[in-house]
């Protein structure tokens, strides 16, 4: 039975308590919070103990950061070097900036642990299919792909104390459309030519809205556009994939539904890609790796540490 330590109460972690009760052999042993009401809270819910200071975790196997973006890199590295923890999950982005990617990085393995990037975007079953087909070289050539996150944040949202700063938010790319960024790497590889604008139409001290155009050493090319500024509610997140060999279209939450189907001598897939959780299932089969002691199924620090690059040279 593998133990894991909760570190910050937030937004995010009721999505981590609901995947971690998905998967044998996973318990939570501990949560973690600066705000003593927050984590007292938790404790008494789960019926675990909790500490408001992270150096004083203990016992656990995963310590799992879900403390505000910009926090991530401190959190996660004085984890590793000041508790017996093994292995520390943090929850996207793992930094603001390239530089604290790769400090981070190295304190954690200086430390003799692992480092564990959530991106469970990756694990969503039409991504993992669209990554597959991909690999399969039945599309042939990729050229072109348009991929767009184009939600809503109210401004209750932006009242939250950190979010929509500069110090700890960093902006729509992050915050939001980082899974994005995240699977166009994953999908194609490195970027090699980059170029966005940012609006910060809402006297935010980050950027609200981005759009990017991009290449890879493969020749693809494409664009991200992302905001958290459509009118009233989320719209849609939507994947267009232009290939030697066929055109399709993905949509949906998380992207988990064909939109639009042309692939040659292939049939559109009867699979039923459901989702049933604004998040997506992710996080589910994320923490069944972990629980199978499949670290291998992670993503690269090469994919984390360019995606890093192309959100902070296109959102600073």
């Amino acid at each position: 039975m593998k133990k894991i330590a909760l570190v910050g109460c937030g937004r995010i972690l009721d999505r981590h308590i609901e995947a971690i009760g998905t998967a044998r052999d996973l318990e939570i042993a501990l949560v973690c919070d600066t705000d003593e009401a927050k984590a007292r809270q938790t404790s008494e819910r789960l019926g675990v103990p909790y500490v408001t200071d992270y150096h004083r975790i203990r016992g656990v196997d995963v310590a799992a950061v879900l403390t505000p973006s910009g926090n991530h890199p401190q959190h996660a590295a004085e984890i590793a070097e000041c508790t017996d923890t093994p292995y520390v999950l943090c929850e996207k982005p793992i930094s603001l900036t390239l530089r604290e990617a790769y400090q981070l990085f190295a304190r954690i393995d200086q430390a003799g642990k692992v480092l564990l990037p959530v991106y469970q975007n990756r694990y969503n079953p039409l991504v993992t299919f669209t990554k597959e087909l991909i690999d399969s070289g039945r599309l042939g050539k990729i050229h072109q792909f348009i991929c767009n996150v184009l939600w809503n944040r109210n401004n209750d949202y932006f009242k939250i104390d950190w979010h929509g700063t500069r110090e700890l938010d960093g902006g729509v790319l992050y915050t939001q459309a980082s899974h994005y960024v995240d699977m166009v790497h994953y999908f194609f590889g490195d970027v090699v030519e980059h170029k966005g604008i940012g609006g910060s139409l809402r006297g935010l001290e980050v950027f609200d809205s981005v759009a990017a155009a991009m290449s890879f050493k493969s020749g693809t090319v494409g664009t991200i556009n992302a905001t958290v500024s459509t009118y009233r509610a989320n719209y849609r997140t939507e994947f267009t994939l232009i290939a030697e060999k066929g055109t399709l279209r993905l949509a949906g939450t998380n992207l988990n539904t064909i939109e639009f189907w042309d692939v040659q001598g292939l049939e559109k897939p009867n699979i039923d890609f459901t989702l049933d959780h604004v998040y997506g299932k992710g996080h589910d089969t994320l923490y069944q790796y972990i629980a199978a002691a499949r670290w291998d199924m992670f993503p690269s620090r090469k994919d984390v540490l360019s995606g890093i690059r192309l959100m902070e040279m296109l959102s600073y």
